[in-house]
């Protein structure tokens, strides 16, 4: 299978022509966005075919920029497997948009995708701590069109989009995760409860794909660990186009997945948007998600053997940076 994948985007991904031989039992299902452009509609067909065709995944790792060197985590992968990973992490925090925009396009030009977060306060500046710490005083005024709180959080969420636009103008597809682990109570956007964070992210889904027109975005809804009333959270079809979950604990790798696959009747491609011990082979014969992203720095190094870490970079069923484009002999 993993041969196919490759012939898949060796052929610049173009899937319907390349997967000669192979049935597919489903509709594979839409972006979101109809106006998106034809680079995240060909990113977004690989990822519902690895999931749910091809038995494969691919590999992801978040990026630190604190630790001496951009490629800290990256030097450390390839130091231990020789290969790197296909999808990069990328924050938006500390308003580091050049930085990150500037790190995701050097990373494209090497054949990668790229995916997007933001921890930021609720003023939309800031950092991790300012995420936990941050609460929104009244939810109805930040919420209603016109207010001062409503024009000042557009004026926040502009931020981000501007950036995002500088991608979208060079053709680059961003798996965009937005307000994550949303269904958890530790960061500002879900201290509201379930029905102000749908209001959240579906203004913010109006304003970047109808304002901006951020057409080169692929939305990953990003759930926590914590499995409970998940269809509350959802905010509809129409606004996302991935759903994720995160967990730092791989004992309940495939409760997790199974409790997504249930969010909504709707065909999507399901990913691990963060995990500190990675999946193994096994894992992921029970919880075969579209991707994973280890976490950085220490949960990179402290929590996956070099052995784990070899293993599975070189497994028949993740794919790497090396494998995107590769032709076959």
């Amino acid at each position: 299978m993993k041969k196919s994948f490759i012939k898949v985007l060796s052929a610049l991904l173009v899937l319907l022509v390349a997967l000669t031989g192979c049935s597919f039992q489903k509709d594979k299902p839409s972006l979101s966005n109809q106006n998106a452009i034809s680079e995240a509609k060909t990113l977004y067909d690989l990822l519902y075919y690895a999931n749910e065709e091809l038995g494969v995944t691919l590999s992801a790792q978040q990026e630190s920029t604190w630790m001496g060197s951009d490629d800290y985590e990256f030097s450390y992968i390839y130091e231990r497997t020789g290969k790197a990973p296909a999808i990069r992490g990328f924050d938006y925090m500390n308003d580091d948009f050049d930085g990150v925009n500037k790190r995701a396009v050097k990373w494209h030009k090497a054949g990668g995708f790229v995916t997007i977060c933001w921890h930021c306060g609720s003023d939309f500046s800031g950092e991790w701590k300012d995420c936990m710490e941050d609460e929104v005083a009244d939810w109805e005024k930040i919420l209603t069109e016109g207010t001062a709180e409503y024009k000042a959080m557009i004026k926040g969420m502009d931020k981000a989009a501007k950036a995002l636009k500088k991608l979208c103008d060079k053709n680059i597809p961003v798996l965009w995760r937005p307000f994550h682990e949303l269904d958890g109570d530790w960061f500002w956007w879900g201290k509201g409860g379930s029905e102000n964070f749908k209001k959240l992210w579906q203004i913010m889904y109006d304003r970047y794909t109808n304002h901006w027109e951020l057409n080169n975005l692929i939305w990953v809804l990003g759930y926590s660990h914590k499995m409970e009333k998940v269809k509350d959270w959802y905010p509809g079809d129409e606004y996302c186009d991935i759903i994720g979950a995160d967990t730092y604990d791989m004992e309940i790798n495939s409760k997790l997945y199974k409790t997504m696959s249930r969010v909504t009747k709707a065909e999507k491609p399901l990913c691990l948007h963060e995990c500190g011990q990675n999946p193994t082979e096994e894992n992921f014969k029970k919880a075969p998600w579209s991707y994973f992203m280890t976490w950085h720095t220490e949960y990179l190094t402290d929590r996956n053997t070099n052995e784990a870490l070899r293993e599975l970079y070189n497994s028949d069923i993740v794919i790497t940076l090396d494998e995107l484009h590769k032709t076959e002999p």
